[in-house]
């Protein structure tokens, strides 16, 4: 029975892993008592975030833009190079843990919720409008490929189709019930849903990108405030292979006795602690210097000398040239750091009103 093995999963946590969720809980108060000081920091981070997390994620799975790419697309810039799927799939991640980060307390970990959120994800992708939100009807297993993009092994089994709409069901109970019991902790609880999420496979398509959305939505509605702030994506892709070996060893020999979820754990828990240490960094003072080049400071503190400027103005009084220069106001405008008003000849930058 799902309940009692996944109920089981939480008691086989070790210390180690204890202690990495103590120093977690930790950092999330030190957070807290942190984040109204760092108000004008975390306006700049936010959309950066964003578009960090869309790239990070889509990249895992085989997309190709950069985090650059994917701020122009959002900007509704036209991008030739990428096919319509990477373009699609980039969109449909965006606009979905944008809803995360903006409606996480509207979204409680439900099957609806599950179904909606893939449906968001899957939106702008044309092969996926049939199965988009519904889960999956026919076998998905994971296979490696050659470079011809042929399976020659299969590397896991998920769930059988028939089966999913059952354990699915199973899955958002526990994690409903678990999660509302306030003696729990809930980080261990979250860990477990995942890895149990990425076993059952429910859907054809979108199956790692929906697990990264609900670890942020489950991380923000236990009170990890940070998650907008910092990509956990970005720590996935930084450490893809780990990722993969340590799901793999997981689900080795889920169903059995034999099963183990503590290489999962032990990964998930070390991502969760570098990016609860880089919230806290974000909003030292140190850090914040550090968000800028030594170039971007150089025009920042040139527009905010003067007021406001133009392109020109900022070229001929810091000597940087106009590639470089349209690169360094590109990047202070997605940090919100200054704004842009007028067009053509008579555009101008000023330091942005907090």
């Amino acid at each position: 029975m799902m309940y009692e093995r996944l109920t089981n999963r939480i008691k086989s946590v070790d210390t180690k892993i204890w202690q990495m969720i103590a120093e977690i809980r930790e950092l999330k108060g030190e957070w807290k008592g942190k984040e109204k000081l760092g108000t004008q920091v975390l306006g700049r981070l936010k959309k950066s975030v964003l578009a960090t997390s869309t790239g990070s994620s889509t990249r895992i799975e085989g997309a190709r833009m950069s985090d650059e790419d994917v701020e122009k697309l959002m900007k509704g810039l036209k991008m030739i190079r990428f096919s319509e799927r990477d373009r699609g799939e980039v969109r449909g991640y965006y606009e979905a843990l944008k809803i995360v980060f903006q409606h996480y307390k509207e979204l409680p970990f439900t099957e609806n919720t599950i179904r909606y959120l893939h449906g968001e994800l899957l939106k702008y992708t044309e092969k996926d409008q049939r199965h988009r939100g519904s889960y999956k009807r026919g076998e998905n297993r994971v296979d490696m490929l050659d470079e011809h993009g042929q399976a020659i092994a299969t590397i896991f089994n998920p769930t059988a189709a028939f089966l999913t709409p059952k354990e699915m069901q199973e899955l958002a109970a526990w994690g409903e019930e678990m999660l509302r019991d306030t003696s729990q902790d809930p980080l261990p609880i979250i860990a477990s849903i995942i890895l149990e999420f990425l076993s059952v496979h429910p859907f054809q398509d979108g199956n790692g990108r929906m697990s990264r959305l609900l670890t942020n939505l489950l991380l923000l509605r236990a009170g990890y405030a940070f998650m907008p702030y910092t990509s956990h994506e970005k720590l996935i892709e930084d450490n893809k292979g780990e990722y993969y070996i340590a799901l793999r060893r997981s689900q080795k020999e889920r169903k059995s006795q034999g099963e183990n979820a503590l290489p999962w754990f032990e990964f998930f828990f070390s991502v969760l602690l570098k990016q609860s240490r880089f919230a806290i960094e974000l909003l030292s003072e140190e850090k914040t210097e550090n968000l800028l080049s030594e170039l971007q400071v150089k025009v920042l503190e040139y527009i905010r000398f003067s007021k406001d400027a133009s392109p020109r103005e900022i070229t001929a009084h810091t000597g940087i040239g106009r590639p470089t220069r349209n690169q360094i106001l590109k990047r202070l405008l997605v940090l919100n750091f200054i704004e842009q008003y007028g067009r053509g000849r008579s555009t101008r930058y000023r330091v942005a009103k907090k």
